[in-house]
């Protein structure tokens, strides 16, 4: 019979890497909602890097949101400004993630445009 800790004993994931979880989720949620999308990335093998690019990519666009809203809504709470910032961030990397019918050029991004554009915007300047 295995030994179970109490809950308060059990190790804790640090704060950080929690919420940067939470952006990979959020990302594998919008893949996962163009199921051919998702299909092409798995079968190139590109799932986990295009997850952990464009999460990267969400916690800096929803940080500079954050940024933004704290200064423009001053009396509104953390919370609130958090939440919206979010919903903007997503949208933003809605918009960015390549669609999977997309196999033409001139109807939009493909897959390694986004990566490499991805990668250009979230170098530190």
């Amino acid at each position: 019979m295995p030994l179970s800790l109490p809950r308060e004993m059990m190790p804790r994931r640090p704060l950080k890497e929690n919420a940067t979880m939470h952006y990979k989720t959020i990302i594998m949620e919008l893949i996962d909602d163009q199921p051919e999308l998702a299909v092409r990335l798995r079968g190139s093998r590109q799932m986990l890097a295009t997850v952990e690019t464009y999460a990267t990519e969400l916690k800096t666009i929803h940080e500079a949101r954050i940024a933004h809203l704290s200064q423009s809504k001053p009396d509104s709470a953390p919370s609130q400004i958090t939440a919206e910032a979010l919903e903007l961030a997503i949208e933003e990397i809605r918009d960015l993630l390549p669609s999977a019918s997309t196999t033409d050029e001139a109807e939009g991004p493909s897959l390694d445009a986004a990566m490499t554009f991805l990668r250009r915007h979230s170098q530190p300047e």
